[in-house]
């Protein structure tokens, strides 16, 4: 049976950040994931966790300015000393966190770049956080992102994460598979997600259209948790989707699984 994380960037937004952990909680998620925790200290995030006996399954690395656009820097050249401090910092936050993934964001193609530039820095920032990571006990993971929601973004499908990846050439590097950006770039949800699963550590969920809750749109949610028990897959499962009215109410879906 699948276990799910609550994605508390997404879920919840009618509570103050905080008090998300315990609308969480109380709904029956025994884990959480977010975009960023930068904006407290870990042992706030940390007290939020133990008070509600909630797991941190995953938060993203350090990506740049968010509310200016950006949506990564590990693509950048000009960004890399940045990039390495913004190593250092989340794997402070994972250590008190106990958090042993944390995702990458490639980040945008500058106008007139060369994405043969950019691959090759994103391969080197890749290959620099790996051991570090590993060294703390964290899982790093690079996420493909659809450029219909995100134009621009410079790994968009799951393909060329993968191939990334391979040239990263280190075990501790995985896939974030999210099965919105991956149903929007590519479909194919299943025969893709078998074909990759040796290089995937990780997952997320939203229906499409609307990026809204599993049962609202297109995709065979039941199916495809189905066939993740039936692969083996036994990481979390991230609800990083927009809910289409307040969080609890939307919780249908996932009754039969909590």
């Amino acid at each position: 049976m699948p276990k799910f994380a609550a994605n508390l960037s997404l879920l919840y937004p009618e509570f103050e950040f905080l008090d998300r952990f315990g609308a969480a909680a109380a709904d029956g998620f025994g884990a959480v994931e977010f975009m960023s925790p930068y904006e407290y200290e870990p042992e706030q995030l940390a007290d939020c966790l133990h008070a509600h006996k909630l797991t941190q399954s995953l938060f993203n690395l350090p990506s740049g300015d968010w509310a200016g656009g950006e949506r990564g820097i590990a693509c950048l050249p000009d960004r890399k000393e940045e990039f390495r401090a913004g190593v250092d910092r989340a794997i402070a936050y994972a250590k008190v966190l106990d958090c042993k993934k944390i995702n990458c964001l490639a980040g945008l193609v500058p106008e007139a770049a060369d994405p043969g530039e950019l691959e090759r820095t994103l391969i080197e920032n890749l290959s620099y956080a790996a051991p570090r990571l590993a060294a703390a006990g964290v899982m790093l993971l690079l996420e493909a992102v659809n450029t219909r929601d995100v134009p621009g973004f410079l790994i968009p499908r799951v393909s060329d994460a993968v191939r990334i990846i391979k040239e990263v050439k280190t075990a501790s590097v995985r896939v974030q598979y999210d099965f919105y950006h991956a149903q929007i770039m590519q479909g194919d949800l299943m025969e893709t997600f078998a074909l990759h699963q040796d290089v995937i550590g990780h997952v997320q969920i939203a229906d499409n259209p609307g990026r809204h809750e599993p049962g609202s749109g297109e995709i065979n949610y039941p199916f495809i948790f189905s066939e993740l028990d039936r692969l083996g897959y036994d990481g979390f499962v991230g609800c990083e989707y927009k809910p289409a009215r307040a969080t609890s109410e939307g919780l249908d879906w996932i009754k039969p699984y909590l």
